[in-house]
């Protein structure tokens, strides 16, 4: 079974976010790791490499940085990596990097897609499925259970309130949720393994696409960070005095009641 997994680097989610005074994010100092959703799709894989055999490779979108979790996803276990790199992508949107997502992957021979259901930095949880909607195949998002028999996916899948039971010819694109598995740690042997792994960088050119193709459908101007809390209210006195007080205080100041 030929598996691919696609990977986000974001900050570690203990960082502390500060902006750079110029409207945008300050990432100096800050620690880079897998999107944590991604590590769920990597142990996925992995799990079906060791039931079916074949090769699990990681595919990614962005620059020397990202070499670093690539590595760690190769040193979990994964066989080889494509990262595209490209000027281009510099800023890329979800649209533009679906779009080289799937010219990467459609380079390969692939029978499953796998994805982490939401990056925690943008929170859009969209290109997963504009990557699979570009390969023209079927996708199925936050996924706790994955069967897979033939050329059919049996997943059961989160939704609001339960759970859905859903059939998917593949290939098909699937997005896993915190759920799914454990993620294991990469090994000593697998940290050494990984230094000798291929990693194939490819520009948007090798790809097929321009730099046209690449330019973003939407561009966040500025990020802000949220109003600082303000501190709480202490209500003295005996409870049913201030019970009284609180009850007055919510109808008359926060007019929640």
């Amino acid at each position: 079974m030929n598996i691919v997994v696609t990977i986000k680097q974001t900050f570690d989610t203990e960082a502390k976010i500060a902006l750079d005074g110029k409207g945008g994010i300050d990432a100096s100092g800050v620690n880079l790791v897998i999107n944590p959703y991604d590590e769920f799709a990597i142990e996925e894989a992995l799990k079906l490499k060791e039931k079916f055999g074949g090769e699990v490779t990681v595919v990614s979108v962005g620059g020397d940085k990202i070499e670093t979790s690539v590595r760690t996803a190769l040193a979990m276990g994964c066989d080889k990596a494509v990262r595209v790199d490209d000027p281009a992508l510099a800023d890329a949107d979800e649209w533009a990097v679906a779009e080289a997502l799937a010219k990467a992957i459609a380079k390969l021979p692939y029978d499953i897609v796998l994805a982490g259901r939401i990056a925690v930095d943008d929170g859009s949880g969209q290109v997963a499925v504009r990557t699979a909607d570009a390969l023209g195949i079927p996708s199925v998002g936050s996924i706790l259970k994955l069967d897979v028999d033939g050329d059919t996916a049996t997943v059961t899948r989160e939704i609001d309130g339960g759970t859905e039971l859903i059939e998917v010819k593949l290939p098909a694109v699937l997005t896993a949720q915190k759920g799914l598995n454990e993620p294991r740690l990469p090994s000593m042997k697998g940290i050494m393994g990984a230094k000798k792994k291929e990693i194939s960088v490819q520009t948007l050119a090798d790809i097929g696409l321009s730099a046209a193709d690449a330019t973003p459908k939407m561009r966040a101007p500025k990020y802000s960070l949220p109003s600082p809390r303000k501190g709480g209210k202490v209500i003295p006195g005996e409870a049913a005095d201030a019970a009284r007080e609180l009850a007055r205080l919510l109808r008359e100041e926060a007019k929640v009641i």
